[in-house]
């Protein structure tokens, strides 16, 4: 709304013409989110305490984990009030993909915030079926699947794949493409879910991530950089570097409070549209193959799941001690910070390789 209010006063307050700058913007709104979660999280997070609205841990998980149960969950309210108000703030609203993207935060995180919900108010580990979780997720991917196969005009090459390491490879789905944003909403959505079973490891990854993303966005969406960089020329796709850096900026703030030992978890209200949101702004700028990169981490937690249980299945033998990946690494003995600092030490690598990317083609 700042952007809204004053950047049409500048004809008669010049410093106001600043805010035509989209990278003046992507630095406000990362402040902003990070000032907006140290007011907010002490607030929220006592009322949570208060509300007796803690994590109610699995039975199955390392037994060291029940030294967590009554830390307070659904933290990722704080995420998502520092990330709505900065982006309202900051970034241009009736921009068609700041409007997905907000879309997108509001509707998954009410899925977690009621499937938390019930889970501690029930004291148990399960709220909503997966089902119920899946179905509102599918409801999203279909969504954006057909606003974005339907509107082709959003790029230069619709309906395709944006090939790394190439300068003019595209792989062309045709009515395939819907199943590809279908599947990487639901599959970013989940694997950022699973991978939240540490102390700040999700959290930190999703902010490298966001990070990342921004950078590309913002190329995305400037004519000459894009072109200079072999990549999709997405109009108007520059202003979701905004977000992304709220969604940073509020991961970084909630991480002073999640570090190791934990005084508030995200739980599902934050981590089943923090991945959907990255996947979604790959979508957007044509890079969702470099997902498989910048989201390295999210994609070792959930392959291990995937590959625990149909080795189980068809061998009855186990190839992780526990799955998702950072329980098999608790189990041999590493300490928790030791699993998140090496995650996130990886997903740093990943990240800084995949803008190097942007010269490789």
């Amino acid at each position: 709304m700042i952007y809204h209010f004053l950047y049409p006063l500048r004809e008669i307050f010049s410093p106001f013409n600043v805010l035509r700058y989209i990278t003046f913007r992507t630095a406000a709104g990362f402040i902003t989110a990070i000032v907006i979660n140290f007011i907010v999280a002490p607030k929220i997070i006592k009322w949570l305490k208060k509300k007796d609205k803690n994590q109610v841990i699995n039975d199955d998980g390392p037994s060291s984990h029940r030294k967590k149960e009554g830390t307070p969950t659904m933290g990722g309210l704080i995420i998502i009030l520092s990330l709505t108000v900065s982006t309202v703030l900051w970034a241009n609203i009736k921009n068609p993909y700041i409007i997905i993207l907000l879309a997108s935060t509001l509707w998954l995180g009410l899925i977690g915030f009621i499937d938390d919900y019930i889970s501690s108010s029930s004291k148990r580990a399960i709220g909503l079926t997966p089902a119920l979780k899946l179905a509102g997720q599918v409801v999203l991917g279909l969504s954006l699947a057909a606003y974005l196969y339907f509107n082709p005009s959003f790029s230069q090459q619709p309906h395709s794949l944006t090939m790394p390491f190439f300068k003019d490879l595209y792989l062309n789905l045709g009515s395939g493409y819907i199943i590809m944003v279908l599947l990487t909403v639901v599959a970013t959505s989940n694997a950022v879910n699973i991978t939240d079973g540490l102390d700040g490891l999700a959290i930190g990854c999703i902010i490298f991530a966001s990070l990342t993303y921004m950078v590309l966005a913002y190329i995305a969406g400037h004519a000459q950089f894009s072109s200079y960089l072999f990549v999709p020329n997405v109009p108007s796709a520059g202003e979701m570097s905004i977000f992304l850096a709220a969604l940073a900026g509020a991961g970084l703030g909630f991480l002073w409070f999640n570090i190791f030992p934990a005084k508030v978890f995200m739980g599902d209200t934050a981590s089943l549209f923090m991945g959907a949101v990255i996947g979604i702004s790959a979508i957007i700028i044509r890079q969702e193959v470099l997902l498989i990169l910048v989201g390295g981490v999210f994609l070792m937690e959930i392959m291990s799941v995937v590959l625990q249980v149909l080795s189980f299945r068809y061998t009855g033998k186990r190839i992780f001690k526990m799955a998702p990946l950072h329980h098999h690494f608790e189990l041999k003995g590493w300490s928790e910070p030791q699993i998140v600092i090496r995650f996130w030490i990886i997903a740093i690598i990943l990240s800084m390789f995949t803008l190097s990317t942007l010269k490789i083609r």
